[in-house]
């Protein structure tokens, strides 16, 4: 297995810079996280470039807490910029606006600086609100949250109006912050698997695909062929049930009682095929280093006979819901991200590909078995909520066509009863990045190991990348657009907060 990225060390004072320069060359910044490094702590941005990712470091020697702002040039840095500030008080100098994100601190505190030799005491989050950044007469800033009706996470939301539109939202998500990225360390590389499938419930296999896919690539080990199509049946249960959920959401915000009544359902049993499948209704415990542990083989027959006619039933409700004016209606030129913010921000998964930005790792660094089981992403150029739905649903007909791609495959390989479901992983030094598409966009893993065990871990999730846009998504809504918006986001609190 490859390690498709390479490395660059440049100055502090010039990492912005550097970034920038490799976005002008069809880049993305994927992610920019802190580093502790014995007493030092370095800065490393991951931008993802169209076949390979490429990493810069920038170090911070001994006592050096500042460094210029790489937001200041690189606007999608924001929010990558305050979670290191939250988490290693590392002072972004220049950045506009670095109020607490993941973890609000009263003054005084240290940070935690997850991945440090010497972990942190507990730290328990400040309770000071956010400050209000628009003012002038008339206008009202209106806490949201973070307990809302229905059964949502937990999240900050504060909204400055002057009566319908917002012109400026500020997102917090820390009340989900539950310090994974602390929890690896010293953990070993085959239970960090375990943590890796809950830092985002609702993309437990994406996750564990992620962490194992670097350690893999740390290891130099070749999952087998029918174990990575055992994960890709796992991994598009797992988007559609997702897709279905975003759906869902959007017909209750509609008032569309019966189409929420019936997509409600057909989750449902969907969850419940998963859970026959391998005993977990979020897919866990398939997915290890070197392979899986829930196996498809003779029993590939049945799955399929119990997802046709499920899929059926959900293509007819999702036609007869897209066909009904007054669902359309509501999503139509609600929430609309054009396609240059996308590029500019380097947005990912259906919010990217509603915008017209074709962003899918799974074919533009194909991981597994995605590498022979080729598709075209679906693509939307609209840019608003009605074009996001659209995606999800073409891309829920997509996850069905390779689920079956993948079993008629693991139906030709079930004669070989010599094949391996897993190869043994063995202690490995050194790091390496790892990547998966899910359901909300591209998570990526950075995972350091020493001796077999884990020394630095970081997950960054789409759900953390792309919450950053949610303020943008508002340029002409109001507060009934505002759960449809959300729901079209379909994004994971507890993902963004780490």
């Amino acid at each position: 297995m490859s390690n498709e990225h390479r490395g660059m060390l440049v100055a502090p004072e010039v990492l912005g810079q550097t970034i920038a320069g490799a976005l002008d060359d069809k880049g993305r910044l994927a992610a920019l996280f802190a580093d502790p490094v014995a007493t030092q702590t370095r800065l490393v941005a991951v931008v993802a470039g169209p076949n390979a990712l490429t990493v810069l470091e920038a170090n911070l020697g001994d006592g050096e807490r500042a460094y210029p702002s790489v937001t200041a040039v690189v606007p999608g840095a924001d929010w990558y910029e305050r979670e290191i500030h939250d988490l290693y008080g590392l002072l972004p100098d220049g950045h506009p606006d670095l109020d607490p994100l993941v973890l609000p601190r009263d003054p005084g505190v240290l940070p935690p600086r997850p991945g440090a030799l010497e972990p942190s005491p507990p730290i328990a989050p400040s309770a000071t609100p956010l400050r209000p950044l628009v003012h002038g007469e008339g206008l009202f800033t209106l806490p949201y949250g973070p307990v809302r009706s229905g059964i949502v996470e937990a999240i900050e939301y504060v909204l400055e109006t002057p009566g319908e539109d917002f012109p400026r939202i500020q997102t917090r998500p820390h009340y989900k912050h539950r310090g994974v990225e602390a929890a690896f360390v010293g953990r070993s590389v085959a239970d960090g698997v375990l943590l890796a499938e809950r830092v985002e419930g609702v993309a437990s296999v994406a996750h564990a695909i992620a962490y194992c896919e670097a350690v893999e690539r740390l290891a130099s080990v070749e999952v087998p062929p029918r174990a990575q199509l055992v994960r890709v049946v796992h991994a598009e249960l797992e988007r559609i049930a997702n897709h279905l959920d975003s759906t869902i959401h959007h017909a209750e915000a509609a008032g569309q009682a019966v189409a929420h009544a019936r997509l409600t359902v057909h989750k449902e049993r969907l969850m419940r095929l998963r859970a026959a499948l391998c005993g977990s209704r979020f897919g866990r415990g398939v997915v290890v280093p070197g392979g899986v542990r829930a196996r498809l083989g003779r029993d590939s027959g049945a799955l399929l006979e119990a997802l046709d006619p499920l899929v059926q039933a959900i293509e007819d409700d999702l036609r007869l819901l897209m066909a009904t004016p007054s669902f359309l209606d509501r999503l139509r030129g609600t929430g609309i991200l054009p396609g240059t913010v996308m590029v500019a921000r380097g947005g990912l998964g259906p919010l990217a590909r509603g915008s017209g930005v074709p962003e899918d790792v799974r074919a533009a660094r194909p991981y597994g078995a995605y590498g022979r089981l080729g598709f075209p992403p679906a693509v939307f150029d609209d840019g608003d909520a009605l074009a996001r739905q659209r995606v999800r649903n073409e891309e829920m007909a997509s996850s069905f066509h390779l689920i079956r791609q993948a079993l008629d495959e693991l139906a030709e390989l079930r004669e070989n009863l010599t094949e391996a479901w897993e190869v043994a992983v063995p202690a490995c030094d050194g790091e390496a990045f790892g990547w998966a598409e899910a359901p909300q966009g591209e998570v990526l893993y950075f995972v350091r190991a020493r001796n077999g065990c884990l020394a630095r871990v970081k997950p960054r999730s789409a759900s953390f990348h792309n919450l950053a846009l949610f303020t943008a998504a508002f340029p002409k809504d109001i507060t009934t657009d505002f759960a449809f918006i959300e729901a079209s986001f379909g994004l994971s609190t507890a993902g963004a907060a780490g």
